[in-house]
């Protein structure tokens, strides 16, 4: 409660008389860690002197290297300066020394915190599972729309009770006690499960903006009811990373499940393999086949990894590059001049990207393992995935939505903020490359889309300012997703809708194993659902998205079919262009071993064994030739005839 009245005052005293507004003071990006280093010595020295934090109107460049740099923010926690205000602590003081100010002190105290969920429910702030605008009624009913599920859809109502889809049928009558959404004219559908993110991801240096609140605040404003994150080691340990994720989400609004990546390999390592998919609920343990120096692995353990997944009935999945010929790519660049982003794609080229997928694919077969090849970019790897998959491998294709929908000229802009904003891994392909992996999409070569929503600022991307390979890679995407992919594949008649919901929501839960409970509208499942307005309009913008990133690679696209409610377990979390989330409601999913892809893999080794010929053992054959018997003076010998040959 006091921290609560803590915040109440806090936000008070803002807007009172005493607070002095710098005006006329430009925002300047802080472009080099020398620069952000410079500002916090600044703020030391304000300290040691006792000169308030506004003084010289300097708070404006502090706010933006304490809001953007995760490594100043961990050594001056306390630092607290507002974006366009600051607060004369002296002033306040001598103000609330007057009797009738401490008697007003209390009043509005007793009231801040009945009002608490108000006031900062726009900023994600609540206190229980009845704050922030969310219906308190564990009973809801949509009515009149089309239950689209990936196999049927029909007009039909749907019935929710305790987060759990209760029925799914014509015309259900309910009692008053009952929410009540009309869904008349729109489509009803599974939420998105975003398969492939990164929140509170700390990488090059830096730390992603969007942590596990304000990446899923971003998820479910655009209709993402659960995601996967990959869990990075902890110097190699699996359970220390496990541990460290798990405390980083513990502000989670949303669902959600982990993947794990595998960095380094000894006993240690296989041994953690089983306890993740024994006792943690991980089915699925990631490979990089680049970042050399960092996270890239060699092909040994790439292998030994992939007969480790399989013992475990856990899909192995790959960041397929040739990282060593990108280090030598990344390398000519710089001798030759190229250091701004540009230089990022010319040293990764799309041969690099095919030439890794065909790799992991053909190790997969030789272990006769299911692998999901992550982030598919480029022709180059979808071909090898479709060869693979023509010839009876069990190959998944994850494209990403920046893939489907971006070419690479981005990158090319001669603003380096614009250009480094499209800074990824794999990085976007020329034209070309885009329709080819709709094209695959919607023939079932690939089977799924991800975002890879990784984000930095425009900050952080400037610590690669004067050379490419320093740009922390990553692009937006886990709120835009659902939008784009329906815009570019359904409403330009290139997929039904039923596919939409299989390939943004329902393949994902059966690939990792979590279907009906995920990806379904069906009776039993849980009461993650969108209701998707296809007359609607949209147009993306980093101005009201709501990531905290300051840059939107899908900036000014627009586009027809928008989400206009999500509903996470079963509680209105978006609607009427409102977002209201709660910090700790969303739960962790576990994700069982041995998905749908396991079926036929041991029945196949046992016939390869069966059908494989015994050795031979090899049998030492005599000659047979005559032989004389000679006696000379009483003694017996052999003798052999010579050979004429």
């Amino acid at each position: 409660m006091w921290s609560s009245i803590f915040r109440c005052w806090r936000m008070l005293l803002r807007r009172a008389p005493w607070v002095s507004v710098c005006k006329g003071v430009k925002e300047q990006p802080v472009a080099t860690v020398e620069e952000q280093q410079t500002v916090v010595n600044s703020v030391d020295a304000a300290r040691v002197a006792g000169r308030s934090r506004t003084d010289d109107c300097w708070r404006r460049r502090v706010w933006r290297v304490y809001g953007e740099s995760p490594e100043l923010k961990k050594k001056h926690r306390r630092l607290s300066v507002r974006f366009d205000e600051a607060f004369h602590f002296s002033g306040a003081l001598k103000f609330m020394e007057r009797p009738q100010i401490l008697f007003l002190i209390l009043f509005i105290s007793s009231l801040c915190f009945i009002a608490e969920s108000d006031q900062f429910c726009d900023a994600g702030i609540g206190i229980d599972k009845s704050t922030c605008g969310i219906t308190s009624s564990s009973k809801l009913l949509i009515k009149g729309g089309t239950v689209v599920n990936a196999h049927h859809q029909e007009v039909a109502d749907v019935y929710v009770e305790d987060g759990i889809i209760v029925a799914v049928k014509p015309n259900i009558k309910v009692g008053d006690d009952v929410a009540v959404l009309d869904a008349t004219g729109k489509y009803v559908m599974p939420g998105g499960i975003d398969p492939h993110t990164h929140l509170a991801f700390e990488f090059m240096g830096t730390e992603t903006v969007d942590d596990f609140f304000t990446g899923q605040a971003a998820a479910l404003a655009g209709g993402t009811t659960m995601h996967i994150d990959f869990v990075i080691p902890v110097n190699g340990s699996l359970s220390a990373g496990f541990e460290s994720y798990e405390k980083k989400a513990k502000k989670s609004c949303m669902d959600y499940g982990f993947h794990m990546a595998i960095t380094k390999w000894d006993e240690v390592v296989a041994q953690e393999m089983e306890i993740m998919v024994k006792e943690k609920g991980i089915n699925s343990f990631k490979f990089f086949l680049a970042y050399k120096g960092a996270l890239m692995i060699s092909d040994e353990l790439l292998l030994q990894g992939l007969k480790k997944c399989k013992s475990l009935g856990a899909l192995a999945m790959v960041h397929a590059e040739n990282g060593d010929a990108v280090f030598e790519g990344q390398e000519r660049m710089i001798e030759l001049g190229i250091t701004g982003p540009e230089g990022h794609a010319l040293s990764r080229p799309a041969v690099l990207e095919g030439e890794a997928t065909s790799r992991a694919i053909r190790l997969a077969s030789f272990v006769n393992t299911p692998l999901y090849v992550v982030h598919v970019m480029s022709i180059d790897a979808m071909e090898e995935i479709a060869k693979a998959r023509k010839a009876g491998q069990k190959v998944i294709g994850e494209p990403v939505v920046s893939g489907l929908v971006l070419d690479e000229s981005g990158l090319w802009d001669p603003d380096f903020v614009t250009a480094a904003k499209y800074v990824m891994s794999p990085p976007i392909r020329p034209s070309g490359h885009d329709k080819a992996l709709q094209a695959a999409l919607s023939t079932g070569v690939l089977q799924l889309v991800g975002t890879d929503h990784c984000v930095f600022n425009s900050t952080q991307k400037s610590i690669g300012i004067d050379d490419f390979r320093k740009i922390p890679n990553g692009v937006n995407g886990i709120e835009e997703r659902m939008h784009l992919v329906w815009n570019t594949m359904v409403e330009s008649g290139q997929i039904s809708v039923r596919d939409y919901v299989r390939i943004t929501s329902t393949e994902c839960a059966r690939i990792f194993n979590i279907y009906p409970k995920k990806g379904a509208i069906l009776a039993g499942s849980d009461a993650d659902i969108i209701i998707l307005n296809p007359n609607a309009s949209f147009e993306i913008s980093a101005k009201h998205h709501h990531s905290r990133t300051d840059t939107n690679v899908y900036e000014g696209k627009k586009g027809k079919g928008k989400v206009e409610v999500t509903i996470s377990g079963g509680k209105i979390v978006w609607e009427n262009n409102e977002l209201k989330v709660i910090p700790g409601a969303g739960k962790y999913i576990e994700m069982p071993a041995f998905n749908y892809l396991f079926d036929g893999i041991y029945k196949a080794d046992a016939q390869y064994l069966s059908s494989t010929r015994a050795p031979m053992k090899p049998e030492i054959a005599w000659p047979v030739s005559t032989m004389y018997i000679v006696v000379t003076d009483g003694i017996t010998e052999i003798a052999w005839p010579v050979s004429t040959m």
